[in-house]
């Protein structure tokens, strides 16, 4: 059990310090076993190349990610002092009321709860984070049962960790870096694949509840939405492929173009030096792409090692086997270790989904379904030990189960909405 904020991000970097030595003992294992019964005296060798050359590869996609963060943060600064975070939270705010039957009315963690949801569907986890810490002290404050999860707080975490972003930054910076002829060409599918992940967490911990969705306000919200992504989906299903990859990625640009635009108009509205919020962020830039370089460089080098090994191809090739006897098409069974990792660790996951864009290509079913896959949910275990342990809660209820089972929606659709869009 954890007791404290600490000791539950302590457990859960635990397990991925377990994964990551387990990529290596089985990639040694393997590859004692190939030398000693099949006479491979390459895998050794090949080992031992792909920690150099996954190490040179980290650090340079590292600094190379520094110019397009910094412009990013830089234009995240300017809405943030702009006030849209604001916005999104009062737009927000007669959907959530109804989501959070539980809290008074009027009380001050809505406010908390609306800006941490707005930041995060913006991309701004550094301002998401203590947002989110300050909920669910405030949610602890109306807690009757101190060391057990409440219902509110629930919902909160889930709707976290269902990952809904509207700007997924760092998955696009990351294909344009690895070279991807349009780097953008995957962000409509990321917004169908985190919708589908948020209303079916909405949607799971509503039953787990009772709370009644089949009122006015959310029928209208979430039915509205769900018709709009029902339309885009149809519309996209009718193009051929070549037509739809232009009109994804021409409205992807159209759309990112015009939220820059809108968050200067922002800055200019509320009076703010746009020029010197942008420095103030884009400043950030190259101490997060310096920040980021022993992440990884450390998930990267095991997976490279694991894959040198030939023990990634044993799992891939396990899970294909199993795929093709069932009837299934196997061409996603490349991407899945970016799904299996993503609730564990955003680092892992990162290092899973660079591998598979350098592996397969940025422009391969595989590089971009690796990426839907990283922007369609949230590091659930990390977010509820952290969230949770900050309050010192140990009784989590359905929160675990909810949390993965909007997992699980989320990649059921980008799985489907891959073969949709690149298939």
């Amino acid at each position: 059990m954890c007791n404290n904020g600490k000791s539950c991000t302590f457990a859960v970097s635990m397990v991925l310090n377990y994964i990551w030595i387990a990529f290596f003992i089985i990639a040694f294992v393997i590859a004692l076993v190939k030398l000693v019964f099949l006479g491979d005296f390459e895998v050794f060798p090949a080992m031992m190349d792909s920690t150099f050359a996954s190490s040179k590869t980290a650090f340079e996609i590292s600094l190379g990610l520094t110019g397009v963060l910094s412009l990013w943060l830089g234009i995240m600064k300017i809405g943030e002092k702009g006030g849209v975070v604001n916005v999104l939270a009062r737009l927000l705010r007669p959907i959530f009321t109804r989501l959070f039957p539980e809290i008074p009315a009027g009380h001050p963690v809505t406010g908390s709860i609306f800006m941490n949801i707005a930041a995060n569907m913006l991309g701004l986890d550094n301002a998401a984070t203590p947002l989110g810490l300050k909920a669910m002290e405030q949610l602890q404050e109306l807690n009757t049962k101190k060391d057990t999860a409440s219902n509110p707080m629930i919902m909160f975490l889930v709707l976290n960790t269902s990952g809904l972003t509207l700007i997924p930054i760092s998955i696009l910076v990351y294909r344009a870096q690895l070279g991807a002829a349009q780097p953008t060409d995957v962000f409509i599918p990321i917004l169908l694949a985190t919708f589908f992940s948020t209303l079916a967490g909405i949607i799971i911990t509503s039953l787990f509840q009772k709370i009644n969705l089949l009122n006015r306000t959310m029928l209208l919200t979430l039915g509205g939405l769900a018709l709009a992504v029902a339309a885009v989906i149809w519309g996209f299903g009718q193009m051929d492929s070549l037509l739809m990859n232009k009109v994804s990625t021409s409205a992807a640009n159209i759309m990112l173009m015009t939220i820059i635009v809108a968050f200067i108009l922002a800055g200019v509205k509320k009076k703010v030096n746009v020029y010197d919020a942008f420095i103030e962020g884009a400043k950030d830039g190259f101490t997060t792409a310096v920040r980021i370089i022993p992440y990884l460089v450390a998930i990267l080098v095991g997976i490279g090692v694991f894959r040198a090994s030939g023990a990634m191809d044993m799992l891939i090739g396990g899970i294909e086997w199993t795929v093709q006897v069932c009837g299934g098409n196997t061409d996603f069974v490349g991407a899945l270790p970016t799904a299996l990792m993503k609730p564990l660790s955003g680092s892992g996951a990162r290092g899973m989904m660079v591998d598979a864009m350098t592996t397969y290509g940025a422009d391969s079913f595989v590089g971009r379904l690796s990426c839907i896959f990283q922007g369609s949910t949230d590091t659930t275990f990390y977010i509820l030990a952290v969230y949770f342990g900050s309050v010192g809660i140990v009784k989590t209820r359905h929160a675990v189960a909810c949390g993965l089972l909007a997992d699980l929606a989320g990649i059921i659709a980008a799985i489907a909405i891959a073969y949709l869009f690149f298939g």
